[in-house]
């Protein structure tokens, strides 16, 4: 029996760039593109989760435009940050129930980062709310959340396009979306050296970036990461969409095409394929998966 390619997204991290993410899923829905797994970074964690567990197109676009610092942020005396995400978890839940991420109807992926051991932590299980949240929690600014006895923050730390976390989900081939596209303001001096430099800095962490079979980048390039107005949001949900048709064709060939079409994976002579990646070889560890 012929079975078709199953396909995962990996969602970036970009703050209220997040919308970007309805837009692609909107188009890829429209094109009849299956989503069989994702695994997202911050803001991707949270769309890509609201996605997983039930939430439809037009519920994602209320939801993108809806959500702004208010809905999700507060004052925090943590320590280890200015401001807490905790409102975030009764937010999600309202929307989508109080679920584990093991009883999503997609499987899903959060991705964190272990801050003592300084990784990727890779959640799979456990209430779906605190997981965003933790994915979400910039570090430095936003109080980061204990997790199983780890102090879990943003998953854009260390792994800020997870490909190799839906790709460990069993999928065949990976849609990417960067939100982290970078800008270069040569007239602002030191400041423009630091802020491209630290875009280039998230967008790189965890290699996601050169590891996608599909690449979308939208053109987003020097928009506010921080700007959370309906009005914005709308556009970015138009631009993520815009992105993702230009890919439409290109990913209906590759799901076209038969296996033994593509190029075969190196092998280390017993017909596996050699990890030569460190992040793979991390997915078997306990550390990494929670």
């Amino acid at each position: 029996m012929k079975t078709r390619k199953k396909v995962g997204l990996a969602l970036s991290g970009g703050v209220a760039r997040g919308p970007v993410h309805v837009g692609v899923i909107t188009a890829l829905e429209r094109a009849g593109i299956p989503i069989d797994a994702i695994a997202g970074a911050s803001a991707g964690a949270l769309v890509g989760a609201a996605y997983c567990a039930g939430l439809e197109v037009p519920q994602l676009r209320k939801l993108a435009v809806d959500s702004n610092w208010s809905t999700v942020a507060g004052l925090s005396r943590s320590r280890h940050g200015l401001i807490s995400f905790a409102k975030m978890e009764p937010y999600l839940q309202d929307l989508v129930g109080d679920v584990d991420v093991r009883d999503l109807a997609i499987p899903f992926t959060a991705v964190v980062t272990d801050m003592a051991h300084g990784i990727p932590v890779y959640l799979r299980r456990g209430r779906l709310s605190t997981a965003v949240r933790a994915s979400c929690s910039v570090p430095g600014v936003i109080s980061p959340v204990m997790i199983d006895g780890r102090l879990c923050c943003d998953g854009g730390v260390t792994d800020n396009l997870p490909v190799t976390a839906v790709r460990a989900m069993g999928v065949d081939y990976v849609i990417a979306v960067d939100l982290f596209v970078p800008i270069y303001h040569e007239r602002l001096g030191v400041l423009g050296d630091l802020a491209a430099a630290i875009e280039l800095l998230v967008r790189h962490a965890g290699g996601g970036y050169y590891q996608a079979d599909c690449l979308i980048e939208p053109a987003i390039a020097g928009h506010n990461y921080f700007n959370f107005s309906r009005r914005k949001s709308e556009q970015y949900i138009a631009l993520g969409e815009t992105a993702a048709e230009r890919m439409i064709p290109t990913i209906k060939a590759a799901l076209a095409e038969k296996d033994n079409d593509a190029i075969p994976p190196e092998s280390n002579g017993n017909g596996i394929k050699e990890i030569k990646d460190w992040r793979l070889e991390m997915v078997q560890s306990p550390i990494s998966n929670l």
